[in-house]
């Protein structure tokens, strides 16, 4: 009883405390998610038009959520969820939402948000399910999804010459 309780602590402020979680579904990959934690669990927002996606996700499903440290970036806890969609415009989904729209950075369309995420997107909490999984002996160390981002491209010869002038000129 008393390892439960400090299992559940640990989830809920290494949670709490972490802007990003990594979430895995069976079968799908590892996704960096932002998320507010609200009542006992880990909400999330995405699937529609300029949000985060949340492929394998869905209603019922399980999931595998690691917390990362705010500050140094590494694995703090691992624990179990349960995927819950919130129906748009029940008291959950609006408590839930109210949380995430203060967290939401760069939104396209400020107040209108909540309107579009109940039209576009979907709401989901993710609720922890047992105790810690525990830490992993080697490196957990994978290689990037694939997406359609691109890399700067190389600099240009003749940058370096004409910047190196600009300053030649000032002093």
């Amino acid at each position: 009883m008393t390892s439960e309780l400090l299992d559940r602590a640990l989830i809920e402020e290494a949670t709490k405390k972490s802007g990003l979680v990594w979430v895995e579904s069976p079968g799908g990959p590892a996704r960096a998610l932002w998320h507010v934690w609200h009542e006992g669990a880990a909400c999330v927002v995405g699937d529609g038009p300029g949000e985060q996606p949340l492929a394998g996700l869905s209603d019922g499903a399980a999931a595998e959520v690691t917390v990362r440290s705010k500050d140094k970036g590494g694995r703090v806890v691992a624990w179990s969820a349960k995927v819950v969609e919130l129906t748009p415009g029940s008291p959950a989904w609006e408590a839930a939402v109210a949380e995430l729209k203060g967290k939401r950075l760069n939104a396209p369309d400020g107040e209108a948000m909540t309107a579009r995420w109940a039209r576009e997107c979907r709401v989901l909490r993710l609720e922890p399910t047992g105790g810690t999984a525990p830490l992993p002996d080697g490196s957990l160390a994978r290689a990037p999804l694939p997406t359609p981002a691109t890399t700067r491209e190389p600099v240009p010869a003749g940058l370096p010459r004409l910047l190196l002038k600009r300053k030649r000129r000032r002093g």
